[in-house]
């Protein structure tokens, strides 16, 4: 009984491993994506489209979020095979899937070029080619502009790096419209506006891997105390511009007021940051979990009140 049962017990933990270095390998394919920055493009690129006016067929909407998150997916896919050197220096990073060898280089650059290029042909044959021009250009800005030169030359690689993030409401305002007016590029200063303080105050406590990796981010180049400054400018200039959709039309007295006291709060945490002298930097980690919940829900009201004005 023993003898006959082997000869299959073999094959069939050996195709149990294989499945399961199948999935690990998904896995790390999908990881390449950076899924919580393509999540993030997706749903600023949603609200963008439900605060445009006019209507998309819902299957095209379905086909433009599919090739806004692809095309996402594909400019993290390219950022990762262009920074698996700093990536492998920081704490933060050296586990993602090049770093550690589970993925080769050459994979990920030709995954992420693919997936660009059939997003970029398929958003403009299905819905149309401003809203693909836009497409192409963010990725192409991200990849060559602020990854491939910003990022390891200047201390304001964040400020004009940010340009890239904010242009998904302007893609997806485009897919409806069919182009690009005023009230979109709004929302296009929120993300801008937002990104610098985001992204400094994870820098406020994680210069040392920066300074480690030689990305002069501007806490290592600055120092702290004139990130912190620049932070409280960052967001005293995005509090009057967040409730300007209220004021433009494109959103109703709700969203205003819950941006306005988002906003205020924004700037209470930045005012904090510029008062710790703590090596740890406790106020730069509130402020940075803050900025995620402030992005998400200024794009929440406006998704929550253009889907209600869609209804009405």
């Amino acid at each position: 009984m023993t003898d006959t049962a082997l000869p299959t017990a073999e094959p069939a933990a050996t195709m149990g491993l294989q499945r399961a270095e199948a999935v690990g390998e998904l896995r790390d394919f999908y990881r390449l994506l950076k899924p919580r920055v393509m999540s993030l493009v997706v749903f600023t690129a949603i609200a963008g489209m439900l605060v445009a006016p006019g209507s998309l067929h819902p299957v095209l909407a379905g086909v433009a979020i599919l090739c806004i998150a692809v095309c996402a997916g594909s400019a993290g896919a390219i950022n990762m095979y262009l920074d698996r050197d700093i990536d492998a220096a920081m704490h933060r990073t050296c586990g993602r899937p090049i770093p550690a060898g589970r993925v080769a280089p050459a994979e990920a650059l030709a995954f992420g070029v693919t997936l660009g290029l059939f997003a970029v042909m398929v958003m403009g044959l299905a819905v149309n080619w401003v809203a693909a021009g836009l497409l192409a250009g963010t990725n192409l800005f991200y990849v060559l502009v602020y990854s491939l030169w910003l990022k390891r030359r200047t201390p304001q690689n964040i400020v004009i790096g940010g340009a890239a993030g904010a242009v998904p409401p302007l893609v997806g305002w485009a897919a409806v419209t069919g182009g690009v007016s005023p009230e979109p590029l709004v929302l296009f200063g929120l993300i801008f506006l937002w990104t610098p303080p985001h992204f400094w105050a994870l820098a406020l406590f994680t210069d040392s891997e920066y300074a480690r990796a030689g990305v002069p981010m501007l806490p290592v180049v600055k120092g702290r105390a004139a990130t912190k400054r620049q932070m409280l400018i960052y967001t005293l200039l995005l509090l009057p511009l967040a409730p300007a959709p209220y004021v433009l039309g494109t959103a109703g007295l709700t969203y205003g007021v819950v941006a306005s006291l988002a906003g205020i709060l924004f700037v209470i945490a930045a005012v904090r940051v510029l008062g710790d002298d703590a090596p740890k930097q406790p106020a730069a980690r509130r402020m940075f979990g803050f900025s995620i919940l402030y992005l998400f829900l200024i794009f929440t009201m406006l998704i929550a009140d253009g889907a209600a004005r869609a209804i009405i």
